[in-house]
């Protein structure tokens, strides 16, 4: 999978990270797809408002996501699709490592896309769901400034006892969390688990990223 493919995936999940910076106790009471409706408008705003303070301080937008945005995200769940089979071989303390490292990884490397978003405009499809439903994808399409196409983006959401949450993105039906699953994959059969968890540990050291709360 290209590299302009996971710059635009990950984007586009930040963007939606600190769409939802909602306090987490409100967001519980919405419905997905009004949770994603009702913060996004504010989101360009914000982006507009502060962008030469978060790229002269890329630390500062880490910062921002970490505190405020990732209650609202099950990144347990993305791990496990991006891990596939090889989840299950993992013991409880390196599933605890390899979350933390990927979570770090996706917040970390690629929060400087999110400037590009600033004037980003997003349309929102009628949600499919059924009263009952556990599992909901909030179908949008974005249009950034510049661009020919829309991207279509589709935000897998899961309902849990604190409120819904977002697992997994799809750009163009492709998943996010499955883009890593090869590269995973492969340090895994050459280096195993603990080798995984040293490369994404290595990467996070390069890039400067700051160890992200340890709860999943």
């Amino acid at each position: 999978m290209s590299n302009s493919f996971k710059n635009n995936a990950i984007g586009s999940l930040l963007l939606m990270m600190l769409a939802v910076a909602l306090p987490v106790a409100f967001a519980q009471d919405l419905a997905p797809d009004v949770l994603v409706k009702t913060i996004a408008q504010d989101i360009i705003a914000l982006i507009k408002q502060d962008r030469d303070t978060y790229a002269a301080n890329p630390g500062k937008l880490a910062d921002l996501i970490e505190t405020k945005v990732l209650p609202h995200f099950n990144f347990a769940h993305t791990t496990q699709i991006a891990m596939g089979a090889d989840w299950r071989r993992a013991n409880p303390e390196q599933q605890r490592q390899i979350i933390l490292e990927f979570k770090t990884l996706l917040v970390h490397t690629y929060s400087n896309a999110l400037m590009s978003y600033r004037d980003a405009i997003i349309e929102y499809k009628p949600l499919r769901a059924q009263p009952g439903d556990t599992t909901v994808a909030v179908r949008s399409q974005v249009k950034k400034s510049g661009a020919e196409q829309p991207i279509a983006i589709e935000y897998e959401m899961e309902n849990t006892p604190s409120g819904w949450k977002i697992y997994d993105l799809k750009i163009d039906s492709v998943s996010l969390a499955a883009v890593y699953r090869n590269s995973f994959a492969e340090e895994i059969r050459n280096h195993g688990i603990d080798g995984l968890i040293d490369l994404l540990s290595s990467k996070n050291h390069q890039n400067g990223a700051k160890p992200l709360a340890v709860s999943a």
